[in-house]
C-alpha cells in the first residue's frame, strides 16, 4: 500500500478520503463523520450538479448501468438490486455503501466513464470487479485505461472466517483451482504475498484479506499494479474515521462515490 497516494479533504462537517490515481475525477471515500447523510446529500461537497446513483446492495456479483436504474428505478424506495454500477453519460455520481467490504472505484482515463462497486467476501468470490471490467471492455474500454481505487475495509488482522469462505474466495486466484482440495488450496493461498490469508488460533478459521483478493483478481484480469490503488486504512481499526460491522454489529454505512466526466 502507498499511503501517499490517499489524502484526506477537510469540510465543515468532517472529513473523507480521496485518491491521487483517480485526480481527474471528483470522487471521495466518506468518513463516519456524514453519518446519516444520502448521497443526494453528500454529492454537494463534490459537485451539486451531479445526479446521484445508488442501488440495494444484496452481496451479489451484479453490476449494471445508470441507464438501467433510470429504466426501472422509480424512487429511493425501489432501489434496483446489485452491487455496482457502471456510468453512461458524464456528470453522473455512483454511490456504493460499505463497512468492512471494500468499496472499488473505477475510471477509464480515456472515455471519463466511472464505475462504484460493492465487494464483500461474497462479491469477491463471485467476482464482481471482473465483471465490472468485462462490461466496461464491452463498452469500448481498454483494459490499459482502467485505474482502481481499493478504499477502506477491514483488515486480515482482524477479519476472521471459516476456512470454507477463505477456499470459496481463494477459487477466483489460484491457478488450476478446480484440481486442488480444500487443504491444498489453503497451503497456496498462505504462500501468497501480502497477507491474502492469516493462520488462525481457532479450529477450522483463517484470517481474509478481502481487499488483497480483489487486488489479485484484477490484475490476473490483465490490469498494471501501477494503475491500482489501495487505501492504508482499515475499518475495523480506525472507529474516528469508519463504521465497522464487525466491531460494533451496528448497521451503519459510509458511503464512496465518483462522478463521471
Amino acid at each position: 500500500m502507498d499511503s501517499s497516494q490517499w489524502q484526506w479533504q477537510e469540510t465543515e462537517k468532517g472529513s473523507f478520503l480521496t485518491c491521487k490515481l483517480l485526480a481527474d475525477w471528483q470522487h471521495g471515500f466518506f468518513s463516519n463523520h456524514f453519518h446519516q447523510q444520502s448521497p443526494e446529500v453528500l454529492i454537494k461537497y463534490l459537485h451539486p450538479q451531479a445526479s446521484s446513483y445508488r442501488v440495494k446492495q444484496i452481496h451479489s456479483n451484479i453490476v449494471v448501468s445508470t441507464n438501467t436504474i433510470n429504466d426501472h428505478q422509480v424512487s429511493n424506495d425501489n432501489l434496483v438490486e446489485a452491487d455496482g454500477i457502471i456510468t453512461e453519460k458524464s456528470l453522473q455520481s455512483v454511490w456504493c455503501a460499505s463497512a468492512d467490504c471494500t468499496p472499488v472505484l473505477i475510471a477509464d482515463s480515456h472515455t471519463g466513464k466511472v464505475a462504484a462497486i460493492h465487494s464483500g467476501w461474497r462479491g469477491t468470490s463471485t467476482q464482481i470487479v471482473a465483471n465490472a471490467i468485462a462490461l466496461f471492455q464491452s463498452q469500448g474500454s481498454k483494459l490499459e485505461n482502467l485505474l482502481f481505487a481499493l478504499g477502506p475495509a477491514i483488515d486480515a488482522k482482524v477479519y476472521q472466517v471459516d476456512k470454507e469462505v477463505a477456499i470459496k474466495v481463494l477459487n477466483t486466484i489460484i491457478p488450476d483451482a478446480k484440481n486442488s482440495d480444500s487443504e491444498d488450496l489453503l497451503t497456496q493461498g498462505y504462500e501468497f504475498p501480502n497477507q491474502v490469508i492469516i493462520l488462525d488460533d481457532e479450529v477450522n478459521k483463517v484470517k481474509l484479506n478481502v481487499t488483497q483478493v480483489i487486488n489479485l483478481q484484477i490484475q490476473k484480469q490483465g490490469i498494471s499494479p501501477d494503475n491500482i490503488a489501495i487505501a492504508p486504512y482499515c475499518t475495523y481499526q480506525n472507529p474516528e474515521y469508519f463504521f465497522s460491522y464487525r466491531r460494533t454489529h451496528e448497521k451503519n454505512v459510509q458511503w464512496s462515490t465518483i462522478i463521471s466526466c
